[in-house]
């Protein structure tokens, strides 16, 4: 008897040596220690783009929540939430510090699409993550040649195919004109709806007019838009420039189907200045649950986003949709770093956010977080929505821009 339980001792004493380097072998990269993982960021706290900042400072709450929780496998994590000034020459400075002297195991949600092109290579070619970019273009899901970047929300271009379908529906003698931002985000969305319309662009487009961030008016584009004849205005716009295009269109007494991206959705940085009443009517893509819509009084994922918000975020408003945007992204990243386990790598990283089906409490039913290795888009689906002074009204089913 006595010899078994000594054979058995013997048994497990080996086992024990055995398992020991196996849990010792934890994998970290830089910025990763056994109690914290350093995540770099750049947002534009201030600059033209600076209703956008909300996002991070959404996300860096959540991050405070987790942490108070316990943090991920029982790691804090570390958040450096950078202002750029929506500057790409900022862009870059900041990025360089936060790999180079901070040591960020990964940036994160960098926000806009110069900004985060300004990185892209850079990033790549030193193998650091740059994961769910701030933005969606189309060239955040190509893992052929940037196999480090993945955005997050839905592409631009497809965003454009739901809105170019929704135009063939309404409208399909309809007359378009387009204001877009002239740079890889205004025409991944003409592209978008240029592939829909097909043999149809050249009769239906019949005007065009482009800005840049930096203009202070977007007055003569709306004027020249308006005088084209157009009864559909195809609105491909940040937020500043989303307000002043409402606006200038009710001034001029223009109600085109006017149609808005999913970007400058929120009644709070962008209906609301424009004026509510003004704003009726709008329609556009949409993805995530609005706060403000009855439909989702009782919803669970609302009432933890909203005790979240009065706890966390108590300055942020909960109706804000970005302020949706900075607590889903923000949990999306912390599915993809539970999922590492302790093998906190570069590699790793990459290799579970290209390996992720999560579905998030704020992403309308049916909107499901997907990726594989050969599949970067992050979310591909959305449903359309009206504006009726208030809130956004979702109509139809969710829709596919793929």
């Amino acid at each position: 008897m006595h010899r078994s339980i000594g054979a058995a001792a013997a048994v497990l004493a080996a086992a024990a040596l055995l398992a020991a380097p196996a849990l010792a072998q934890q994998k970290y990269g830089p910025g990763v220690t056994d109690t914290s993982i350093k995540i770099g960021q750049t947002q534009p706290y201030s600059g033209f783009g600076s209703a956008y900042s909300t996002i991070g400072k959404a996300s860096a709450a959540y991050f405070a929540m987790v942490n108070d929780q316990g943090g991920i496998n029982g790691r804090k994590i570390d958040f450096l939430s950078w202002d750029d000034g929506f500057n790409p020459g900022k862009t870059v400075e900041q990025t360089r510090k936060l790999v180079e002297q901070e040591n960020v195991l990964l940036m994160f949600d960098s926000v806009g699409t110069p900004t985060n092109l300004a990185v892209q290579k850079f990033l790549n070619q030193k193998g650091i993550p740059q994961l769910f970019a701030g933005s969606g273009a189309t060239r955040w899901a190509d893992p052929q040649h940037f196999p480090w970047t993945i955005g997050w929300q839905p592409a631009y271009r497809t965003e454009g195919r739901v809105l170019g379908r929704y135009i063939l529906e309404a409208k399909p003698n309809g007359k378009i004109g387009a204001l877009y931002q002239d740079d890889d985000y205004g025409h991944d969305y003409l592209n978008g709806m240029r592939d829909v319309l097909g043999d149809k662009t050249d009769k239906m487009l019949v005007a065009r007019q482009t800005y840049a961030p930096t203009d202070p008016t977007i007055d003569s584009q709306m004027v020249f838009l308006h005088a084209s004849g157009a009864d559909v205005f195809f609105d491909i716009s940040q937020p500043k420039f989303t307000a002043m295009a409402i606006r200038k269109s009710y001034d001029l007494g223009w109600r085109p189907l006017h149609l808005v991206n999913s970007v400058s959705t929120s009644v709070d940085q962008v209906l609301r200045p424009a004026g509510l009443d003004k704003s009726t009517g709008l329609t556009a893509a949409i993805y995530q649950k609005d706060p403000t819509d009855p439909a989702w009084k009782g919803d669970a994922g609302l009432a933890a986003y909203v005790a979240f918000m009065k706890k966390y975020d108590p300055a942020g408003k909960p109706e804000d949709g970005l302020n949706v945007y900075g607590y889903s992204v923000a949990q999306t990243l912390v599915a993809v770093l539970k999922q590492c386990g302790d093998d906190l790598t570069r590699e790793n990283v990459m290799k579970q956010a290209t390996n992720l089906r999560v579905q998030l409490p704020m992403l309308l039913p049916g909107v499901v977080i997907s990726t594989s290795p050969t599949d970067y888009r992050v979310i591909k689906d959305m449903q359309l929505g009206r504006f009726n002074g208030t809130m956004w009204q979702r109509f139809g089913g969710i829709v596919s821009g793929g």
